[in-house]
């Protein structure tokens, strides 16, 4: 009994934090078209994601503040998908989908330092702050990840990768981002098309 009442405690503090207990169900279905979108990031400028049409795509939904987001920037590995595949041509737009006064909303001075103290190197830092992106996907946590083809559809998405934990010090097998990419850059089918997304709600 007294296992059973510390298992019931250790979920409410996490969920109280927002940390996903288990993997989230996703909303669209790979290979579909991916949904167009209008943001402005955090130095201001205006994106959408038509004008990247007929390049790779990927969409990371980010909350700085998530143990999940920090396990993946703490051990740089995020940064480094960030820096491997941009210098390939492929477009890679951070989405915060926090919504103001919640956890993960940062003023853009505040986003911008942050990125520059992670190392971050992200296309873009897009600022949904009513959600509206992230509903349309039907990103439900941090990170959430979508792989764009240059025509516009979702070949991939899901979770980052094939570990399910916080732990900085734990190293993934698989990294779905980087086998989808590495598959449909070179015109073969993304072995994983969709996986389940692991990691902190997203505070809509």
């Amino acid at each position: 009994m007294k296992r059973l009442l510390l298992s019931f405690s250790l979920i409410g503090v996490l969920c109280l934090l927002g940390v996903g207990l288990t993997t989230r169900s996703v909303s669209l279905a790979a290979a579909t078209p991916a949904p167009n979108f209008t943001a402005t990031d955090s130095k201001g400028k205006t994106h959408s994601l038509a004008q990247f049409r007929g390049k790779f795509v990927v969409l990371e939904w980010v909350n700085y503040d998530c143990p999940f987001v920090k396990r993946q920037y703490g051990s740089g590995a995020m940064q480094a998908l960030q820096k491997k595949y941009t210098a390939k041509g492929v477009v890679w737009l951070s989405i915060n989908s926090s919504a103001s006064g919640k956890e993960g909303f940062f003023s853009p001075a505040d986003i911008n330092a942050r990125i520059k103290e992670r190392g971050a190197a992200p296309t873009a830092y897009l600022i949904d702050t009513d959600g509206t992106i992230g509903k349309a996907y039907g990103a439900k946590t941090t990170p959430h990840m979508y792989v764009i083809n240059p025509k516009g559809e979702i070949v991939y998405q899901g979770a980052i990768d094939d570990t399910p934990t916080a732990d900085a010090s734990t190293k993934a097998n698989v990294n779905y981002v980087a086998a989808a990419l590495d598959a449909a850059m070179t015109s073969k089918p993304v072995a994983t098309p969709v996986t389940k997304a692991y990691g902190c709600s997203v505070k809509y």
